[in-house]
């Protein structure tokens, strides 16, 4: 057996395949990468996350009892890094039968067009089947999912938050944190 995959057997994390994210009150939030289910997706997350693309961007869009949404350099919901030479990503479903949308769960946000996914995520407050099979599944959040819980929500169905005070204050693929 491979020194990783000792270490995954013994349940340390795969630290290539792990997220940690920083928001405000020392709030750290890890979150496991699905590789399994969306190669594409994950591959991109940590490209813009090791090039330092999400940081400091708003979550401005959050919705109680549903999700919190970033990665928007812009914090208007029509955002992305096509201008620096990020072209959208082909979707990549899963079926409900292998991975739904539960609390913790991290997904693209995308236009209608179901490839349009480029650098916005969200985080689910709680399940929501309806987003099952419709959405890019590219993470699952396994500590620190109370501070996500803490972050303004927004106003109105839309769940728009004007000025968003909560940002994502950085992001790294613990792979490239010394241990």
């Amino acid at each position: 057996m491979s020194e990783t995959n000792e270490a995954e057997a013994q349940g340390a994390p795969d630290r290539e395949n792990t997220l940690i994210m920083m928001l405000k009150d020392n709030g750290r939030v890890v979150i496991q990468l699905r590789p399994d289910l969306a190669p594409l997706h994950v591959e991109r997350v940590k490209t813009l996350t090791r090039q330092g693309l999400y940081d400091n961007t708003p979550f401005h869009r959050v919705i109680e009892g549903f999700m919190a949404q970033g990665g928007d350099p812009t914090g208007t919901g029509t955002g992305g890094f096509r201008d620096r030479g990020f072209s959208d990503v082909r979707a990549e479903f899963s079926p409900p039968a292998r991975a739904r949308f539960l609390r913790g769960t991290c997904g693209m946000a995308r236009s209608q067009d179901p490839n349009s996914a480029n650098s916005q995520f969200f985080i689910m407050f709680a399940p929501a089947s309806s987003l099952d099979g419709q959405y890019t599944i590219w993470g699952q959040v396994t500590a620190g999912m109370e501070f996500v819980d803490r972050i303004k929500r927004g106003a109105g169905g839309s769940g728009t938050v004007a000025n968003p005070p909560d940002r994502l204050i950085s992001m790294k693929v613990l792979a490239d944190i010394p241990a």
